[in-house]
């Protein structure tokens, strides 16, 4: 069984996608910019980011290669396209539009004046000049038309990463010279220069054909992009209203968002009534109340009501923008199958030049000279390491965009494509298989003091903490119009309680296993009789007497039975981790048909748990807050952080559950199956395609009269790589709701 570290490896993954850009581009990485190289001759005309500019050791570099012509070992991929990654895409196929429709003018005089149609067709044109007419014409057609071939062929060369375009250039270089040599040398001779122009003719038509299908797996996260607008309307502090960039707000400032707008920023309400479409957030469209103190986030969209807002994060802190990073983070990481399959795509460039060669000289050998050479061309033209290097690339940039648009973050890509493996899958309790949200159900005097008091006490010390229950206590006592006192010395043991000073008093708030390791007594019959309703007991301490116990109960998620039940129709292990008494956690397990439970487990001590069930061989899936789990959802091989809402700052979770919903659990082991079903579709097309591909371009069906000239083999080639497009775009899966 493979384990995770608990320290994550992205420092190693940036040093890897540093090296990765280095080696394609001899110019390294421009910090925060473009890349020079578009003036100095780079391979691809690639934009760089680097995500961190203050620590440039460990910077990482994510290639914006809108054409990925390199698609060796050392490539970096942006796969769906970073910002102005679509910019660049059009760009590009404009001009190549633009050349294909130069190109196919100019094949019309050529494919009339070409021998090979005059035999087909039965026709003869002969003039004076003619040759020098077909040359001319083949020439435009091989510069014009062939640079971006040329071009990139030659950088691969300069970059010792032979790929496609190489294989392209030698084609169409071949079939030029070849014509050429006939038209002044080897006059007995057929020329090449329809071939040659149609050859071009839909190698420009296959890439722009291509990028369509590329540029629409970038759809979702362009969509994501222009959820954000890109000013507000500032209210200053005399009252006047200035529109300003989003970049131009600082915390704290005041915002105002009028009815119908887009709101800009995330922040709180300050004045203000209306209703808001979360569809952004949720996934729901039903239209959510939102009033003064109120959190709203940038992208949600106002109702009829005008809305001022406090400023808390906006532009590149805001929550959409975070999603967009994540999202463009997890597309730039390669996964174990993509370095393969690139490796594999840097050889088939020399599989498919070495057979070319053999070719062209056991074809010399049988037949003329112009049979070999249309041979080789359609061995060099037909073999695709594009369509084997793009087949996981674009299902990575459609199963990312499509993660993010269903609430599923994606962080890291290699544990989210191995999550249809998971076997077990281990929750937390707290928040997790239950809401999270405690009520005292009771309060048990033990000695003199009364119930308000021991509430009061307690609630006291619990205002110093964030845990779920202490939020609860006090809750509880504001209900009741309790005041809280001032606490001095305040402590918290970890999975064991809380203490400090209250009004003098040495106070502490335990649970029973640390009330009872520490030596106190309480009635262990009482005890019993209310964790056996699966409600949990803190005990209240004061100048070490117990005086008191408090009961509250948490509320399991209503999904959480179907949820397991479903994870056990799959064949999947459903596990409970919590801190918990082990009669409370085997109530909540008996009630939801959980298989194994492990009770009063620490938080320093869930990720040896979670290593407990891996030495069992279990391919395990943790599911928790992300904060007090870190370290079990480090450990696991696929860490999942429920209850972060629009916190999606978590180093220790490979994937973030944003709207805290249990199915999503469900659904990210559902679009982590269909993902690995479409890599492999594309891989054993990629891989398969050429495998056919090759030897029939070669030759080897001649004898019974099957061959592929160098046109037919272009368009191929070209429908190689759109089909591993369109099979990517076709990404979906079974969403449970």
């Amino acid at each position: 069984m493979k384990y995770k570290t608990i320290e994550s490896t992205k420092k190693e993954r940036m040093n890897e996608m540093v090296t990765a850009c280095l080696n394609a581009c001899p110019h390294a990485c421009r910090q925060g910019g473009a890349c020079t190289c578009q003036q100095d001759g780079c391979s691809s005309h690639e934009t760089y980011e680097q995500v961190d500019h203050s620590q440039p050791e460990s910077a990482s570099c994510h290639s914006q290669a809108a054409d990925h012509e390199s698609h060796g070992a050392a490539s970096c991929h942006d796969d769906a396209g970073h910002e102005g990654h679509g910019g660049h895409h059009m760009g590009m196929m404009d001009d190549m539009k633009e050349r294909f429709w130069v190109v196919l003018v100019l094949t019309l005089p050529i494919a009339v004046l070409s021998p090979m149609l005059m035999m087909i067709f039965n026709y003869s044109i002969t003039f004076p000049g003619q040759g020098w007419i077909e040359f001319i014409l083949g020439t435009i057609v091989f510069f014009y038309g062939g640079k971006p071939f040329l071009e990139h062929g030659w950088m691969e060369i300069q970059n010792k990463q032979p790929g496609m375009m190489l294989l392209i250039t030698l084609g169409i270089v071949s079939s030029y010279l070849y014509s050429v040599m006939t038209t002044f040398f080897l006059e007995a001779s057929m020329n090449y220069y329809f071939e040659l122009a149609t050859l071009i003719l839909i190698m420009l038509l296959g890439h722009v054909i291509e990028m369509k299908s590329q540029m629409r797996a970038n759809d979702d996260l362009e969509s994501l992009a222009n959820l954000l607008p890109s000013e507000a309307s500032r209210i200053n502090a005399d009252g006047d209203i200035e529109v300003v960039q989003i970049d131009q707000l600082q915390v704290d400032d005041l915002v105002l968002v009028r009815p119908g707008e887009k709101v800009a920023v995330d922040g709180t309400i300050a004045s203000g009534h209306s209703t808001l479409d979360e569809a952004v957030i949720t996934g729901e469209s039903v239209p959510v109340a939102k009033d003064d103190g109120d959190e709203v986030i940038a992208g949600t969209i106002n109702g009829d009501g005008a809305l001022q807002v406090r400023v808390a994060k906006a532009g590149n802190d805001s929550y959409v923008q975070q999603v967009l990073d994540l999202v463009k983070g997890a597309q730039a990481q390669k996964s174990k199958a993509q370095s393969l399959a690139d490796r594999v795509a840097a050889w088939l460039f020399y599989i498919a030049f070495g057979v070319g060669v053999l070719t062209l000289v056991i074809w010399w050998n049988l037949t003329t000279a112009s049979t070999a050479i249309q041979f080789m061309v359609s061995t060099f033209v037909i073999a695709c390491p594009h369509a084997l290097g793009l087949a996981i690339p674009l299902v990575n940039a459609k199963s990312t965009s499509l993660a993010a648009r269903s609430g599923l973050l994606v962080q890291n890509r290699i544990p989210f494509e191995q999550a249809y493996q998971v076997d077990t899958v281990v929750f937390d309790k707290t928040g997790t298989l239950t809401k999270g949200e405690f009520a005292v159900d009771g309060i048990y005097p033990l000695s003199g003091d009364s119930e308000s008091q021991i509430l009061a006490l307690a609630a006291s010390l619990e205002a110093q903490s964030e845990h779920p229950i202490a939020k609860g206590i006090v809750r509880a006592a504001k209900e009741k119009g309790l005041d809280l006192q001032a606490v001095n010395k305040y402590q918290n043991h970890s999975g064991a309680g809380l203490e400090g000073e209250v009004d003098g008093n040495l106070v502490k708030i335990l649970s029973p296993k640390a009330t009872r390791e520490a030596g106190y007594n309480y009635d262990q019959t009482q005890l019993e009789s209310i964790t056996s309703q699966a409600k949990t007991v803190v005990f209240v301490i004061k100048e070490d007497q117990v005086i008191g116990a408090l009961a509250v109960s948490d509320q399991v998620r209503p999904e959480a039975k179907a949820v397991i039940q479903e994870l056990h129709k799959q064949g999947v292990e459903a596990v409970m981790l919590t801190g918990d008494n082990d009669q409370v956690a085997q109530a909540v397990a008996k009630e939801i048909g959980l298989d194994q439970v492990f009770s009063q487990v620490l938080p320093d001590q869930k990720s040896a748990a979670i290593q407990s069930l891996q030495s069992q061989g279990k391919a395990v899936m943790m599911v928790g807050d992300g904060v007090n789990d870190a370290p079990a959802l480090a450990q696991a091989e696929v860490g999942v952080a429920i209850g972060a809402g629009t916190d999606v700052a978590m180093d220790s979770a490979d994937i973030i559950l944003v709207e805290s919903q249990l199915k999503d659990v469900l659904n990210s082991l559902s679009l982590s199956q269909a993902t690995n079903t479409k890599i492999k579709q594309n891989l054993a097309w990629g891989a398969g395609y050429n495998i056919f591909a090759i030897p029939l371009a070669a030759g080897l069906l001649a004898p019974i009269g099957i061959t592929l000239g160098p046109a037919l083999s272009g368009i191929l080639m070209s429908l190689s790589t759109v089909i591993c497009a369109v099979n990517a775009q076709s990404l979906n899966f079974e969403k449970y709701e």
